[in-house]
């Protein structure tokens, strides 16, 4: 499970603004020797969003802190869905498209055919984004952090 601290601006319409106050990079060996380096590469073009949308965030009020979960697998399962699903569609589309082809057009059958693989990734991924099922794989949920008791912790007058 992956967590993240967050802090809740607005909520309107069963949704919650919230702004992340940790930035939790994978590991967490970015800058020490072998660490990837990962998460500044992600960051290299454009810096992280703080502030975003949170769905079917119940229970909170604007300055709550709350605990943000969402399942490991779940951003690579969707990265893979977008992108990866794409990318293999077309070239696959573009593949089958010049084998198929006539003698002379087999650059014209490789379009077709990747256009095709994109027209069908696209399909599929509307699918899987009607999909409850799949939606429920990718949910974020947010878990409202309470405060520390005031008698415990601290050093007593």
């Amino acid at each position: 499970m992956i967590e993240a601290s967050a802090v809740v601006l607005r909520v309107e319409g069963g949704a919650a603004w919230v702004r992340v106050e940790d930035r939790p990079g994978g590991c967490g060996r970015c800058d020490e020797p072998g660490g990837c380096r990962s998460a500044k590469l992600a960051y290299a073009i454009k810096g992280p969003q703080d502030v975003f949308r949170v769905p079917e965030a119940t229970g909170v009020q604007p300055g709550d802190r709350v605990r943000l979960h969402i399942d490991e697998a779940a951003p690579l399962r969707g990265a893979l869905a977008s992108y990866g699903l794409g990318a293999l569609l077309l070239v696959t589309g573009g593949a089958v498209g010049h084998v198929l082809a006539t003698p002379g057009g087999e650059d014209v059958a490789a379009l077709a055919g990747g256009v095709a693989g994109l027209a069908i990734a696209f399909v599929v991924n509307r699918m899987l984004q009607r999909s409850r099922r799949w939606r429920d794989g990718l949910r974020l949920t947010v878990v409202r952090e309470e405060p520390p008791c005031p008698l415990s912790g601290g050093s007593a007058a």
